[in-house]
């Protein structure tokens, strides 16, 4: 796998772009100058690596848009060693991300063939999250709860009710929350055992997120 001087200067304009466009912390802005986007991408499409959009993946799954990626890692807000679940493995570069800022990563993906896949990836990379978990994102993981943040890279109907269980008090959950093209990035974050505060952030357009229905 190649990183070129002409790739590491396409991510440096990257960082520019969401920097533009509102993003101010400066460390998750490094993550996105040091993370070789191409690699989550198949090879024929590097061209579309280092553009602030979207892009289709296996199982008809999306690599987020890097500046999507950078505003919900920013509004979770959390620091290096802090326990994050992430709610949707998908490609690995959000994974890659939290994991690249110091956090202890437990993520989980409802796709098979994709969490093999970004499974496999990521250990090659030497991106060494805590626990990867095939499974249903709406039930979390209750066993390795509380988390001090939660994300979710799926566009949900509702917000998941054991999710909330899962915060540390304090803790935040950043999650798109709507049904069809467009949802609201909203942040739930735990104020006290029984209180939420919620704020919203505008629309986004993710896939929805699936629920094991059996």
């Amino acid at each position: 796998m190649k990183d070129t001087t002409r790739h590491q200067g396409k991510r440096r304009l990257l960082a520019k772009i969401v920097a533009d466009k509102g993003i101010t912390d400066e460390s998750v802005l490094d993550a996105i100058r040091k993370i070789p986007r191409h690699w989550f991408m198949d090879s024929s499409f590097e061209d579309h690596a280092y553009q602030d959009k979207a892009f289709p993946i296996a199982a008809d799954q999306t690599i987020s848009q890097p500046y999507t990626v950078a505003f919900q890692t920013e509004l979770l807000g959390f620091k290096k060693g802090d326990s994050i679940l992430e709610i949707g493995t998908g490609s690995g570069y959000q994974t890659a991300v939290l994991c690249e800022l110091g956090a202890r990563v437990y993520s989980i993906e409802r796709q098979q063939t994709l969490f093999k896949k970004t499974k496999n990836f990521l250990n090659k990379l030497g991106y060494r999250p805590k626990r990867l978990s095939f499974g249903d994102g709406y039930l979390g993981m209750p066993e390795y709860a509380p988390f001090d943040g939660i994300i979710v890279t799926a566009g949900a109907p509702f917000i998941p009710k054991p999710l909330l269980k899962q915060l540390k008090v304090g803790g935040r959950l950043i999650i798109p929350v709507g049904e069809g093209g467009t949802q609201i990035m909203t942040k739930i974050t735990r104020k006290e055992v029984r209180k939420f505060e919620k704020k919203e952030y505008g629309d986004f357009r993710f896939v929805p997120l699936l629920e094991d229905k059996n």
